[in-house]
């Protein structure tokens, strides 16, 4: 589950936390939350959860290497995510997406 940790590594980063800060408030050991973002612990489901929450996650961010979301929801959240953009830069994410499709067939 080295995915998971580096996820949840990267996501305590973003959220300015050091692993002691995490630990404290997801109630575990420093040396237990350096673990899991190893790799070398897995963490427990309710340690998980707390982790997520407190890290202000979506479940789907932190667990995609080891539970890959289904290619329809996937595709789904990506086109929720770009309604929420004004027109014009929703039709340049289109563009560049045509883009990458085709240098992808190449």
């Amino acid at each position: 589950m080295k995915g998971v940790g580096r996820k949840i590594q990267k996501y305590r980063e973003l959220a300015g936390f050091t692993q002691e800060q995490l630990a404290e408030k997801a109630q575990i050991s420093p040396t237990y939350l350096s673990a899991i973002e190893r790799g070398i612990k897995t963490p427990a489901l309710d340690v998980l959860v707390r982790i997520i929450n407190l890290l202000g996650a979506e479940p789907n961010d932190i667990l995609e290497d080891v539970v890959p979301l289904n290619a329809k929801k996937r595709y789904s959240a990506q086109q929720e995510r770009l309604k929420e953009l004004p027109v014009q830069k929703q039709k340049k994410a289109m563009n560049i997406f045509d883009v990458v499709i085709e240098e992808l067939r190449d």
